[in-house]
């Protein structure tokens, strides 16, 4: 009997010394598991990165198409558009003589500022002819109207835009001209979505920007543009080059077209077309069953 109960103590000894390494190695093998779990899951950042292996990066803001946009010359100064320099650095009426605008034709001055431009395109089209003069500040269309009204212009139309909507009638323009203007644009998108819905097909489109590929002219860098950013930047939008001008002292003229065959995609680009012409036909049925 002794020996029974010493085996029974020695038995319950050792269940003792060996129970704790039982949890233990339990827990060893629980601790292994999620390692092992890890290796095998691909990482979160590597997982992220075959999901968008060709991410576009954006602009910093202020800059289009890799270059920076510059800011709005302000209302305040607007004597330095009527400078006296003015004509012997950019010959105005040389540049508008190389447009050959005929008589009766319906010209957009986009950016017109005080009238510089739109009042000598205005002679040029004649009491037949329409000058749409816009600008994006009030107190500029303010003295652009004032100066229409001394010159006796009754043929401008100023028109305040905004920085998105050059605010143009649909189809109606022949020519289209920004006179050290496009560089300004915040939005060049929506910008020249508007201008080629403004232009007849067939219509042209004219930059005059200062020359970016010459540093001696004496114009910040960011009023600029070299001929071959203004292709990258305009010819996408549905525009033809056509051809640039360089017989200004300072400046390009550079002259595109809206395509004449591509008059359908207007309708494209005019979202409540469609819906405004079912209104319309649904009126006039209304009105032809009315009693």
């Amino acid at each position: 009997m002794p020996r029974i109960r010493l085996g029974v103590v020695t038995l319950a000894l050792a269940a003792l010394l060996l129970a704790p390494n039982a949890p233990a190695d339990a827990q060893q093998a629980q601790t292994r598991a999620p390692e092992a779990n890890a290796k095998e899951k691909p990482k979160p950042k590597e997982k992220a990165k075959s999901k968008t292996p060709g991410k576009v990066r954006r602009e910093p803001p202020g800059y289009y198409m890799g270059r920076r946009v510059a800011d709005v010359m302000s209302y305040l100064g607007a004597d330095w558009l009527v400078r006296e320099s003015r004509e012997q650095e950019e010959h105005p009426e040389q540049m508008l003589d190389a447009l050959k605008i005929p008589k009766g034709a319906t010209v957009a001055d986009v950016g017109a500022g005080v009238g510089y431009t739109s009042l000598r395109i205005a002679r040029r089209v004649g009491p037949d002819g329409t000058v749409y003069a816009t600008d994006l500040q009030p107190e500029m269309i303010k003295m652009l109207v004032a100066n229409a009204r001394e010159a006796g212009a009754d043929n401008i139309k100023p028109v305040l835009c905004t920085a998105s909507d050059p605010k143009l009638p649909a189809g109606k323009v022949d020519l289209i001209l920004m006179v050290d203007v496009y560089h300004e644009c915040s939005d060049p998108v929506a910008t020249l979505k508007g201008l080629r819905r403004a232009l007849k097909p067939g219509g042209r489109l004219v930059l005059v920007e200062f020359r970016g590929e010459d540093p001696d002219v004496p114009i910040k860098p960011e009023h600029k543009m070299t001929l071959k950013q203004v292709r990258r930047e305009i010819e996408p939008k549905g525009f033809t080059f056509k051809e640039s001008l360089e017989f200004l002292p300072w400046q390009h003229i550079i002259i595109f077209e809206k395509p004449k065959d591509e008059a359908e995609k207007d309708k494209a680009d005019a979202p409540g077309d469609k819906a405004d012409a079912a209104k319309a036909g649904k009126e006039k049925a209304e009105a032809a069953t009315a009693p």
